[in-house]
């Protein structure tokens, strides 16, 4: 029975939904892991600073990418051999860049250390930021478009899977993004900053390291 003639019937199985709460579910675990991107949005979040723009771009990104898996288009870097080791080394470049430049964050402290109310970005660097975060990340292209692509094939519709899957990393960004407000007492202290800036300036060192060396 298709989705459409169970909603017509006016009875909603579980089997139903069954494809939603595994996108769900698969889609939330991957997108859990703290990385470059989530510590961006976490950031800003902190800061009160163009956090509906950026968790916006994070989760239509992700949208657009899911669909694209979703859709098929899976085998794109098959058909591209370039495109992998591109992506890797722009990766490579810009998370050795944002790294050390939150550790000089750290190590000079001052009015970067505010919540809010502090020295403001302009909005368009920061999306630029939070797209390349995105975009020059290989491991979107096989969480996304590989890894829930090949396995949306496995539920029928296999659309019900990726919606699940976009909606999950709606939830998720908007957690985060808004949620880090009831942080914001904490990094209030200029310490908790600068401690927050070492741990983002290791994870983006790690990352490009890790990401060099695949």
């Amino acid at each position: 029975m298709t989705l459409t003639q169970t909603l017509t019937l006016g009875y909603v199985s579980p089997e139903t939904f069954a494809p939603l709460m595994a996108g769900f579910g698969l889609g939330f675990s991957l997108i859990l892991a703290i990385g470059a991107q989530n510590a961006f949005v976490l950031r800003q979040g902190l800061r009160g600073q163009h956090v509906l723009p950026i968790v916006l771009t994070c989760a239509l990104s992700d949208a657009v990418l899911i669909s694209i898996g979703v859709a098929g288009f899976g085998s794109l870097a098959a058909a591209l051999p370039w495109f992998e080791g591109a992506m890797r080394l722009g990766g490579v470049v810009f998370l050795c860049w944002y790294g050390l430049r939150a550790l000089r964050a750290a190590w000079t402290g001052g009015a970067a250390m505010e919540t809010g109310g502090g020295i403001q970005t302009a909005l368009w660097p920061a999306l630029l930021t939070c797209l390349a975060f995105t975009w020059l990340n290989p491991h979107v292209y096989l969480d996304t478009v590989v890894l829930l692509g090949a396995i949306s094939a496995q539920y029928d519709p296999t659309w019900l899977f990726g919606a699940g899957a976009v909606l999950s990393s709606f939830t998720f960004f908007f957690a985060l993004g808004y949620g880090a407000q009831l942080l914001a007492p904490v990094f209030a202290r200029p310490r908790a900053w600068q401690v927050l800036d070492v741990l983002i300036g290791v994870i983006m060192l790690g990352l490009a390291v890790k990401l060099a060396l695949m």
